[in-house]
């Protein structure tokens, strides 16, 4: 039985409407964050609608029977402290536990002598993986228009938008064909060392050879490609081929005998389809590097895969001198004249200018816009026509030769001067970076568009709260100042 969260008004415990917020400008991320949360648990309307989310993503159907399991609001703040100060799992249970602003946040923390409340390693992140892409992006839409209220927006107010895009890193190495085909080989052989280790298989007793003669291959075929010299095709030709040799001996030993496996429980059935999974993976690569080295053929791009643990990670060259490659997947994002983001959208293998139709529809249905600004990628004549139907002050220059018209159109001041502002959402990027879309360390594609949201929320938060700790200074150095009069 899970509840949204009932603080015990006890002796030594400070409700969480109490919590003193630091406002010391040199402070950091954590107290702006704690600022924000705090005002959405004592604001009815707010706490109100996101419980109501939380509920329906987390909460049962029948939620009276059961273990009772972490308090919704625990789920929320948690999810936030991470991405706000981009830590592991391992530092956010530090925090959770030993940080007195967090736990006093989420009611939680007692004085001395009082009995603890303690959050486990495991609860942590099991709990966090209960939210997903969907329930996050409407968490932030409740976060904006929280927002939005707090920097005293009103209702026929328009937004002053800015969109661009940059590139969320997957927790990858850089790929080659060959390390790709290691990486299938060594995986390989662990889920043969489960076995082995399970059931003592015949066959097998050279497994750790198999390994390091795989690895040493791997080794010398990477160091002849790197070096230079004569003959250097003919070294790189014959440590491929020695290279091979051993891959398909091992792919052929594995076809073999796979089936005599034995698959006794539910952990062997998976670690089997597991090893068919690597082993179709080692099958692909051999043929690759095959094709590449020894035959000589061009490999489409289509074909290439960037890694076999993040396989939805894409290889995007934006044309940049630093980074000129990054592994990951393209994120749009779009702020406001606050500096929040308003939409984000994780880019499937599509260009900048393809968004442009879906991001205009999820605005337009939403707030009324004023001016946007986009950079040239996001330039097509469709995208122009579209958004120049809506928006007063759009800026989005043209890709390629301007003529006469479109050249005197983006030299009016007033393109000129939104256009100078655009360069603002670098900035948001930059600290978005820093709240932890640099790389996501979590696994698999469905836990990375989660941990793309949830920084988002994070970053609004902070943004949020930094505001209201700023009027809360004001207020209290006005105060001051006119008792000192």
């Amino acid at each position: 039985m899970r509840k949204r969260f009932e603080q015990q008004f006890t002796i030594g415990c400070t409700p969480i409407s109490d919590v003193k917020i630091p406002t010391a400008k040199r402070s950091g991320a954590l107290p702006g964050l704690c600022a924000a949360i705090k005002e959405i648990f004592v604001t009815p309307k707010w706490n109100e609608k996101v419980f109501e989310i939380l509920e329906n993503k987390i909460l049962p159907k029948n939620n009276k029977t059961g273990r009772p399991g972490m308090d919704l609001w625990y789920i929320f703040v948690l999810s936030q402290v991470r991405l706000c100060q981009n830590i592991s799992y391992d530092d956010l249970h530090d925090l959770a536990n030993n940080h007195s602003l967090i736990r006093q946040v989420m009611g939680v923390e007692n004085d001395f002598g009082y009995e603890r409340y303690v959050f486990s390693y495991q609860c942590i992140i099991d709990n966090i993986s209960l939210l997903d892409d969907k329930t996050v992006k409407e968490l932030n839409g409740i976060i904006v228009e929280f927002g939005h209220e707090t920097f005293k927006k009103k209702e026929e107010a328009v937004l002053c938008l800015k969109t661009d895009s940059f590139v969320v890193e997957s927790n990858v190495h850089f790929p080659t064909d060959y390390n790709l085909l290691w990486d299938s080989a060594r995986k390989s052989l662990d889920m043969v060392t489960k076995f082995q280790e399970k059931h003592n298989l015949p066959g097998w007793r050279k497994i750790k050879d198999w390994r390091r003669d795989l690895k040493n291959k791997m080794r010398a075929l990477g160091k002849a490609s790197s070096s230079g010299g004569k003959g250097k095709s003919d070294r790189v030709k014959k440590s491929t081929r020695e290279y091979l040799t051993k891959a398909k001996a091992l792919y052929t030993k594995l076809e073999k005998e796979k089936d005599s496996f034995l698959q006794t429980d539910i952990m062997d059935i998976i670690i089997f389809m597991e090893l068919e999974r690597f082993m179709v993976l080692l099958y692909k690569h051999i043929d690759l590097l095959e094709r590449r080295i020894i035959k000589g053929e061009e490999i489409s791009h289509e074909e290439k895969m960037f890694s076999i643990f993040e396989q939805y990670t894409e290889w995007v060259t934006k044309g940049k001198m630093r980074p000129n490659v990054e592994l990951g997947k393209k994120v749009a994002i779009t702020t406001d004249q606050f500096n929040l983001i308003v939409d984000y959208e994780i880019m499937e293998q599509l260009s900048d200018s393809e968004i442009v139709p879906g991001l205009a529809k999820r605005i337009f249905s939403d707030y009324q816009v004023k001016s946007w600004s986009f950079d040239k990628g996001f330039w097509n004549k469709e995208n122009k026509e579209l958004l120049s139907k809506t928006v007063e002050t759009l800026v989005l220059p043209k890709k390629g030769k301007c003529n006469k018209q479109e050249y005197e159109q983006e030299h009016q001041p007033k393109f000129i001067r939104n256009r100078n502002k655009h360069s603002a959402v670098e900035s948001n990027i930059s600290e978005l970076e820093h709240r932890g879309l640099n790389r996501c360390p979590d696994k698999g594609y469905m836990h990375f568009k989660r941990y793309v949201g949830l920084a988002v929320c994070a970053y609004n938060l902070k943004k949020i709260g930094e505001h209201l700790i700023s009027q809360q200074r004001l207020q209290t150095e006005a105060a001051e100042f006119k008792q000192a009069a």
